[in-house]
């Protein structure tokens, strides 16, 4: 099995085709192996040259409950407070660590997303989340 390094746009290419021709070969095979590495080599190569940034912390939230047919009156359940609920998505308080936890924790939504920093409404700098 010779695999090399995905080093330019045309071997990322080359890669995709080969891992399309392989899609669907029996587990435990040489080919199956072969899929398996260059996967890996795809995902490591569009990692550092493709990469998706992370959602802005509220439209995740707002993502997340479009998504599962949630309103505002589901978060202020969560939060214990429609007041909190709505500053929250009106951008006029930042997410706190507790309610990043319980975001987290009971809407499976994750911290790596809620604790980057965005903009507030009316204020210049950015503020951490």
């Amino acid at each position: 099995m010779s695999v090399k390094p995905i080093r330019t746009r045309v071997d990322h290419a080359r890669a995709l085709e080969e891992i399309e021709r392989l899609m669907g070969a029996r587990r435990g095979s040489s080919q199956a192996d072969r899929l398996e590495v260059l996967a890996a080599l795809v995902a490591a190569y569009e990692a550092v040259h493709d990469p998706i940034d992370l959602p802005e912390p509220i439209e995740a939230i707002e993502a997340h409950m479009v998504e599962r047919g949630l309103d505002q009156t589901d978060l202020a359940c969560l939060l214990g407070s429609r007041s909190l609920a709505s500053s929250i998505l009106n951008r006029k308080r930042a997410l706190s660590l507790s309610v990043i936890r319980k975001l987290s924790q009971a809407w499976d939504i994750p911290t790596d997303i809620l604790v980057q920093p965005y903009r507030l409404t009316g204020h210049r700098s950015r503020k951490a989340a």
